[in-house]
């Protein structure tokens, strides 16, 4: 089940093996939602395990970062209205199963969703390592050249993916 971070969720035994990914839920997330900055959404076998996670937020970026065959697509306004996929990590223990591609899934759709109602040019994400970046541009995402690692999903191809 995935569902928003709740006090039912035992957040202090997660870990992923990546420090900052690990002390953002451990320390940070609670703190995120409460003010409104991130919407962490978990994923648990039995509804407190946290198996996995992801952030959603609203984001804006420049015009000029986006890919220029996009770009030509939209307004030319300077800033552009995106969802930032903030975070997103899955425990040691429950690697393998597949949960990545899962929670990613059902972050894109909540961006999809969400972009019906709160316009949403597609979907950002900081890759916090090549093989991260990787696994992001599997599914479409384009590179921004502008800072490292960076990504950019189009919200039409968001869409196609769940056509």
């Amino acid at each position: 089940m995935i569902e928003p971070l709740g006090p039912k969720h035992d957040r202090a035994a997660f870990s992923c093996g990546v420090q900052i990914l690990d002390d953002y839920l451990h320390r940070h997330a609670g703190q995120d939602l409460k003010k409104h900055v991130a919407v962490p959404f978990v994923i648990t076998p039995d509804e407190s395990t946290i198996a996995g996670y992801y952030t959603l937020s609203q984001y804006a970026v420049q015009l000029s970062v986006i890919p220029p065959d996009v770009a030509k697509r939209l307004p030319k306004y300077p800033m552009v209205p995106t969802t930032l996929l903030g975070r997103l990590a899955v425990s040691i223990a429950f690697r393998g199963q597949g949960l990545g591609a899962i929670l990613l899934m059902d972050a894109l759709h909540r961006s999809l969703t969400s972009s019906r109602e709160i316009a949403s040019a597609g979907v950002i994400v900081d890759a916090k390592d090549p093989a991260a970046a990787a696994f992001y541009r599997k599914y479409g995402f384009l590179e921004l050249p502008t800072i490292e690692r960076r990504l950019f999903l189009p919200m039409g191809t968001v869409e196609e993916l769940f056509r």
